[in-house]
């Protein structure tokens, strides 16, 4: 993707308006947010990111991460999110520093109708970090932090495994990862924590995230083997190992991102892997952003290589606007995504169809029982063009042909549709003519 904003542009403030997002990557919009585990609670995907946020004078440490709250967010069909404001504070933590800003990658469990959030945060006295738990009756909070950190642990990252016999185990990351049993209640160590074996000894390893399979463990983590963190997984026979390496899940982020970190959820049958790179703040990768795509496993209960896409997991409805630069496949490597407004990245991007019969495909848009009659599309071509809708493929049935005025302003288009499709398609926009087109989004009505 090419990318040409300035630092100086993210330094305008994104609006943190509760409300739906995206249901391409990134997932989140409005703010920056980082380190998502994700929770199945109550027939819904919670997330629960880390938030980054800029540097102010007096707030925060320039050049660096920082983050001072966590909020939750939720979604029932992965397209929609809603955000639930903030559950837990810097300020609001009786043990922690108040002006560290550094309450990195959390986690969330619930038992016996309690929801418990496992959050690092810097200690008020002593030094490093340590580990905190804070409890609500809702997934969505109100938490309310215990007045002191887990006894005997001092780590970053933390991720709780509940069993399926009711065990639980806490995992989290001090140089190397370690591992302990928790007592039933949840808040207190049941035996020392140890370092897992046989993972790298070489370069960075952080951010452990565990969960099972058909009576497999997998224990996910970045590391970093060469410049950046790509994530890489182990298997084991039980919760606490030993456990094998067993591969690389996702290589490094070819924006250069040098964090990456993760979690893997399984909901309405289908996996996923959330983790976050860098699309909102391509100059500056302590401003992150959370993204989603799903998860393979093989027969011998090996997980394939996740590649990442910026269409994302969500399914669009035909009615909603279908941004075309959350592509899932293009025809060529010329055609090029840039931000819309380089000074207001929260306004999405922009997609180049440079060429006759260049396209882009975008997959999974319900039509449902179908009777679309218009297609509306914002584009902008300054010496005018066209593009042909098409479902299933390039060549597949037409569903309707737009053409635009030479302008260089963008433009709302429509035209009656060619013929009508029903329920879950691939769409492919072709463009027309010689002449180059820049695409927004396009919807049906």
């Amino acid at each position: 993707m090419k990318s040409n904003v300035r630092l100086a542009a993210l330094l305008v403030p994104l609006l943190a308006v509760a409300g739906p997002a995206f249901a391409t990557n990134p997932l989140i919009m409005d703010q920056f947010t980082a380190d998502p585990t994700a929770r199945v609670f109550e027939g819904k995907v919670y997330l629960y990111p880390s938030h980054d946020i800029l540097a102010t004078p007096g707030k925060g440490r320039p050049d660096w991460f920082n983050m001072e709250d966590y909020h939750a967010f939720s979604s029932e069909n992965l397209t929609d999110w809603t955000d639930h404001g903030v559950i837990v504070s810097q300020t609001g933590v009786a043990w922690a520093k108040p002006d560290a800003y550094a309450l990195w990658a959390p986690d969330c469990v619930s038992k016996d109708g309690k929801y418990y959030f496992y959050f690092p945060a810097v200690l008020k006295e002593g030094k490093g970090f340590g580990i905190g738990v804070a409890i609500a009756d809702r997934p969505e909070g109100p938490f309310k932090p215990e007045p002191n950190p887990i006894a005997g642990v001092r780590g970053i990252d933390p991720c709780v495994l509940l069993d399926r016999d009711g065990s639980a185990y806490l995992f989290y990351g001090a140089r190397k990862i370690f591992a302990a049993k928790l007592k039933p209640n949840l808040l207190e160590l049941d035996g020392p924590p140890a370092a897992i074996d046989n993972l790298p000894t070489q370069g960075l390893l952080e951010g452990p995230f565990a969960f099972a399979r058909n009576g497999v463990y997998y224990l996910t983590y970045p590391h970093v083997e060469n410049k950046t963190e790509r994530i890489e997984y182990a298997m084991s026979d039980h919760p606490l190992g030993p456990y094998k390496p067993a591969g690389v899940l996702m290589d490094e982020s070819p924006t250069g991102c040098w964090t990456i970190q993760q979690s893997i959820v399984e909901y309405r049958g289908e996996w996923y892997l959330f983790y976050h790179d860098r699309d909102l703040s391509p100059n500056f990768d302590k401003a992150r952003s959370v993204r989603a795509d799903r998860v393979y496993f093989n027969t011998d209960g090996t997980m394939r290589k996740v590649v990442r896409t910026l269409r994302g997991v969500g399914v669009v409805g035909a009615t909603e606007k279908i941004q075309l630069d959350r592509y899932s496949a293009i025809s060529d490597p010329g055609i090029e995504v840039e931000f819309l407004d380089p000074s207001e990245v929260r306004q999405g991007w922009k997609i180049s169809l440079p060429a006759e019969h260049s396209w882009v495909r975008f997959n999974e848009v319900d039509f449902g029982s179908g009777g679309q009659k218009m297609v509306v599309v914002r584009a902008t071509s300054r010496k005018g063009g066209a593009v042909e809708i098409h479902a299933d493929a390039v060549d597949g049935p037409l569903l309707g042909r737009v053409a635009f005025g030479a302008s260089p302003k963008w433009q709302l288009e429509q035209a009656a549709t060619a013929g009508s499709v029903s329920g879950v398609r691939d769409l492919f926009v072709v463009s027309v003519g010689t002449n180059p087109v820049d695409l927004d989004w396009l919807r049906f009505e």
